[in-house]
């Protein structure tokens, strides 16, 4: 069965930042990429866990993000696995980020890469950082999940 060419495709998520900060708002943007870095990602070979947005003379730059290059992808190119990308966004959605970017405790996040109509979209988020308390509580509810799934598992046998 052929898939739909408008259904987005995960080629990364970034767990880490999941885990790390809750999420306010979730933005999509399209990326400034080179020939080797989108036949990198069609082969997955992407690290999205360390990558965070900055904000330099009203644009949107994505820092920390690695993508491996490929040996057979290029030749003639020195490929740097981590380059800064440039993200596109419209001027007024990236105004109003700004904004709230400079209210205390915001950053802009990275959730994760797809494909979407044969481009390369990034899922950025409006986030405010989880305090160690709430990293706990996320564990211990992650684990009382896990206990009752196994419950249930072993009353079907």
């Amino acid at each position: 069965m052929a898939k739909k060419p408008d259904t987005p495709s995960r080629i990364a998520e970034n767990k880490k930042a999941i885990f790390n900060y809750f999420f306010e708002e979730r933005h999509e943007a399209g990326m400034v990429l080179h020939g080797w870095e989108v036949k990198a990602l069609r082969s997955g070979k992407v690290q999205l866990t360390d990558g965070y947005v900055v904000i330099k003379n009203g644009e949107l730059f994505l820092l920390g993000c690695q993508i491996n290059p490929l040996k057979t992808a290029s030749t003639h190119v020195s490929p740097d696995a981590a380059r800064i990308k440039k993200l596109l966004m419209k001027k007024d959605d990236i105004l109003r980020l700004i904004g709230k970017v400079e209210q205390k405790g915001y950053t802009l996040v990275p959730v994760n890469l797809h494909w979407k109509n044969g481009l390369v979209k990034c899922d950025i988020a409006l986030a405010k950082g989880k305090a160690e308390h709430d990293k706990r509580d996320v564990i211990k509810e992650r684990e009382g999940k896990r206990e009752v799934e196994r419950a249930m598992k072993s009353r079907n046998r």
